[in-house]
């Protein structure tokens, strides 16, 4: 009986994927030309004219001058294939509203270098030249889960939490649990198919149950950290490095100690910047309070959803 309350309770903070298949899947068939109509309502001259808008379309898109894409994809030629079938639907959701002729250069994936020609991505590094890195929101239903948290963080364990995915292409994870997988600040595993040290391995704990502690690591994998969205939206808070990669959430916009508890690269400053919020609880509220204010831009789904058109005329008006 436990376990069933269990397995309930994990489904409350996910998103459904069959839901996500289903309408993703009607709105595939529906003709383009309806959604080359739509397009007016969403890009009308209020939208364009909004500087917060354009400001975050540049963000996104940082081309300044025309270019030439030396290979691609036409639109009317962008299919459904048998991989990255999340990926297509959250690109085709954004390319349905331009014209079939354009042309477009995209990789999915975790990405993590910069492409040679300018290339739709979900993310790339923050730091350097990375104009050629054009990001959209993809991959979203994996990436952007937004929670209500009814948890109080005063009643909360005095402890940092992790659950996730380790193998050979995580060092900073397999770093972190070198440093302080034996801490008493932290309650720290590995999910059972990592590929990892057999006594860092556990059985997962649901985002519910992640919920009932004050601090969640939220550390990169091969690129950025996934439950970073939902511990921001949260009563916890969510504590890592600065970023070294970006999606359309802006990692890089997040300030250190404001947004999330910042720790050193190497660690060695964890058990004393937990130390230190809390037994200053109302200085970590105040970071809760402010991830949330962070939370709330991503939230208006038609302005999200003008600013990904925008960013895509952009990117295909400057092709030469």
């Amino acid at each position: 009986m436990k376990d069933r309350v269990r397995k309930l309770k994990s489904f409350r903070h996910k998103k459904i994927k069959i839901f996500y298949y289903l309408s993703n899947g009607l709105r595939y068939i529906v003709p383009r030309g309806f959604f080359r109509l739509l397009s007016k309502f969403f890009l009308n001259k209020r939208v364009r004219n909004n500087a917060y808008i354009n400001e975050r379309v540049s963000y996104y898109n940082k081309l300044g001058n025309s270019y030439t894409l030396l290979n691609g994809v036409v639109l009317k030629d962008f299919k459904l294939g048998e991989k990255d079938s999340t990926y297509f639907f959250d690109l085709y959701q954004d390319i349905k509203y331009f014209p079939v002729s354009n042309k477009i250069s995209y990789q999915f994936g975790d990405v993590t270098t910069i492409p040679d020609q300018p290339k739709v991505v979900k993310s790339r590094p923050i730091k350097g030249s990375n104009k050629n890195s054009v990001l959209l929101k993809l991959n979203k239903v994996r990436h952007f889960n937004f929670l209500n948290d009814f948890n109080s963080y005063k009643k909360k364990k005095d402890q940092l939490v992790w659950r996730g995915h380790i193998d050979e292409r995580t060092p900073k994870r397999i770093d972190f649990f070198n440093a302080h997988l034996d801490s008493p600040f932290c309650d720290i595993a590995a999910t059972l198919h990592s590929r990892c040290n057999t006594n860092w391995k556990k059985p997962k704990l649901t985002i519910e149950e992640q919920l009932k502690y004050k601090f969640i690591l939220s550390i990169e994998g091969i690129d950025v950290a996934t439950n970073l969205k939902w511990v921001m939206s949260s009563n916890s808070i969510a504590v890592m490095p600065e970023p070294e990669f970006e999606t359309w959430f802006m990692e890089g916009k997040l300030i250190p100690d404001y947004h999330y508890i910042c720790i050193k690269k190497d660690f060695t400053d964890l058990e004393e910047k937990l130390n230190y919020f809390i037994t200053n609880p109302d200085k970590a509220q105040a970071i809760i309070k402010h991830a949330h204010d962070y939370i709330r831009q991503f939230k208006n789904k038609k302005r999200e959803r003008a600013i990904s058109l925008l960013v895509l005329e952009k990117y295909f008006e400057l092709q030469q």
